[in-house]
């Protein structure tokens, strides 16, 4: 009876938000296509709107959710303040969907792929992304994942007819983002992943396209150069700090698992730089290290402290991911790394409705200009969980303090002879004004203690500018800027 109920209502919360969609909707590409900006480290539309990718994870949203099912969920990923969904085109091979299609019945021969009076596998991709897109959603498309090409069920020539099927069925959706891999190194078969992306990049040179990659590494390792690369991404992944098992060669340092500032630093230490972005840091409500469901599980607070750190590092947004989500595990259905909620109850859940503050701190202050600045934090900086984050502009500055301990900012590091200041809760949005200060450096700390989960986001303003103001609790919605 309480699946039944879920079911039920889901179908009326579509139904009533069907009708409000439209009308409510910012529709991003109206700006033009998502290009990399002139700097080489954020996305833009072609008439110069600043794009902050904020990611969800929805890797099994084709092969587990039937159409109204996925409608509920994008409508949700909408209304949370998410403008790109990841997904797995193909998880396996051969991949089905829940209408028992099945995504290749001729193998990789595509002539008559589409059924007169059939709604097959690709009816149903079809619909995800016109759905997605009615809703100013961009679909992020791993077009297979990494697993069944390492066991060598896509050949190369394979691949060169899938992703001129590809491209050539979604070239003209406006909505499209390509992700070659799939949790895979870009060293295990090469060639097949150049032989795909190269494919769509011949017929669809109008969507950008990275890779994803492996845990703890980064496509720049491998493609930085390639034509096809529009701008790197790393998977932080979801190992905790000395969580080694299963990595053979370790790619990072010993006891930097969870410094995913520390990729954003390495990907704009090569030539040519880039935009990067986290892909898949750890998840909400998924065990430590993964593969153990009796560890200890990563929280809201985790997932914030990822967002924050990668972005103030210099990313140009990032993705979110849950565990029931991504696997879209409902009773009965998924239920691996010891996920227990349905993929609906998931979506109340604190971290993913607090993303939204970060994406709209971002977008309220010039966009173009923020650069990383980690000299703004004087004195030593701390390590693992006490590592400060500092992002600047030429007139405002941003810290991110994880832990809430007292800190040295170093004022002058932006314009203005005094400086207007404030607090800025991650897990609300809450604006707390602090004060007008001399432009020196300055000591800050709040009345609430020093703990883990405690983070808070000092903002400093040249106190000639107006870009928030001292009586307000709570930062403007700023994409409503961007729809005039």
């Amino acid at each position: 009876m309480n699946k039944f109920k879920s079911l039920i209502t889901i179908i009326i919360v579509v139904c009533l938000t069907n009708n409000l969609s439209a009308q409510e909707t910012y529709i991003p590409w109206k700006n033009g296509k998502l290009v990399v900006d002139e700097g080489n480290r954020y996305l833009k539309h072609e008439n110069g709107t600043p794009f902050f990718w904020l990611g969800e994870t929805g890797w099994y949203l084709p092969a587990r959710l039937n159409r109204d099912e996925a409608e509920y969920y994008l409508e949700q990923c909408k209304q949370k303040g998410y403008n790109v969904v990841q997904v797995m085109v193909m998880n396996t091979m051969p991949a089905i969907n829940a209408y028992g299609k099945w995504a290749l019945p001729e193998g990789f021969n595509f002539e008559n792929i589409d059924k007169k009076g059939e709604y097959g596998y690709w009816d149903h991709m079809d619909y995800i992304i016109e759905t997605a897109a009615r809703k100013g959603i961009y679909i992020g498309m791993v077009c297979v994942w990494g697993t069944p090409v390492q066991q060598g069920k896509m050949s190369t020539a394979d691949a060169r007819k899938y992703g001129e099927f590809l491209a050539k069925r979604y070239k003209d959706s406006p909505n499209i983002i390509w992700l070659i891999g799939g949790d895979i190194r870009g060293d295990v078969k090469t060639e097949v992943w150049d032989a795909l992306a190269n494919s769509i990049r011949a017929i669809d040179k109008h969507h950008l396209m990275t890779y994803h990659p492996r845990g703890r590494t980064m496509s720049g390792t491998w493609f930085h150069n390639e034509h096809w690369l529009d701008f790197n991404m790393f998977q932080s992944g979801h190992r905790r700090y000395g969580q080694r098992k299963g990595d053979g060669e370790y790619p990072i340092e010993e006891n930097t698992e969870e410094d995913n500032w520390r990729f954003v630093e390495r990907s704009f230490a090569l030539e040519p730089l880039k935009p990067v972005i986290d892909g898949e840091p750890i998840y909400e409500d998924i065990p430590h290290g993964l593969h153990n469901p009796n560890e200890v599980k990563w929280n809201d607070d985790d997932v914030r402290r990822y967002a924050y750190w990668s972005v103030f590092a210099g990313s140009f947004g990032h993705t979110y991911g849950h565990n029931s989500i991504m696997q879209m595990k409902k009773d009965g259905i998924g239920g691996a790394y010891g996920a227990q909620k349905t993929w609906y109850e998931a979506l109340n859940d604190p971290g993913i409705n607090q993303m939204k503050y970060l994406k709209n701190l971002m977008l309220t202050f010039p966009y173009f200009e923020r650069v990383p600045d980690q000299t703004v934090i004087a004195g030593t900086n701390g390590i693992r969980y006490d590592r400060l984050i500092a992002t600047r502009g030429n007139d405002y500055l941003l810290v991110y303090n994880y832990t809430g301990r007292p800190m040295e900012i170093d004022l002058t590091k932006i314009s203005g002879n005094r400086k207007k200041v404030w607090w800025y809760s991650p897990k609300d949005g809450a604006l707390s004004y602090i004060g007008e200060f001399d432009n020196k450096v300055t000591g800050f700390s709040d009345d609430d203690g020093y703990r883990y989960g405690k983070d808070t986001v000092l903002i400093a303003v040249d106190a000639s500018k107006e870009y928030i103001s001292s009586d307000w609790d709570s930062l403007p919605d700023a994409q409503e800027k961007l729809k005039k």
